[in-house]
């Protein structure tokens, strides 16, 4: 299985289960999920558990859990702590970082990565409302 992690932080960002495309010529990922609702209730039955002949279900109660599958399926955490102007903000000091860790591999693709990125970036800003950003560890927003 491919797992797609963060050059800066090494997050696992999401897999190869999903529909990939890239876009902005190659800079960034856009991947397709989908509304989803389930169940986080155990099946007692599951791990051995015997309901009592005497007495009803003491269990807990029934919880849904709705959300992006990508989302739900990694154990992400959505942040909201970000509007456009300090998105920003932010987005110039990670493009720095990205370059820096492409250099620092001697990779052969800084020339393109800053070509590209004020597309990738205009194309994020421009759609920020239509994208959820997550946390990371240690705290840099990914959009999601």
């Amino acid at each position: 299985m491919i797992i797609y992690k963060d050059i800066i932080t090494g997050d696992e960002l999401f897999t190869e289960v999903y529909k990939i495309t890239e876009v902005c010529d190659g800079m960034l990922y856009e991947v397709q999920g989908k509304l989803t609702s389930r169940s986080e209730d155990v099946d007692g039955a599951l791990i051995g558990a015997n309901a009592s002949a005497e007495g009803g279900d003491e269990g807990s109660e029934a919880s849904t859990v709705s959300g992006v599958d990508i989302v739900l399926n990694s154990k992400l955490q959505e942040t909201s702590a970000y509007n456009k102007k300090a998105y920003q903000s932010y987005i110039k000091g990670y493009m720095k970082a990205v370059k820096a860790k492409l250099e620092e591999q001697g990779s052969k693709r800084v020339q393109a990565f800053m070509a590209g990125a004020p597309a990738a970036v205009k194309m994020i800003l421009g759609n920020l409302d239509k994208y959820q950003v997550r946390e990371s560890t240690p705290p840099l927003p990914h959009v999601r």
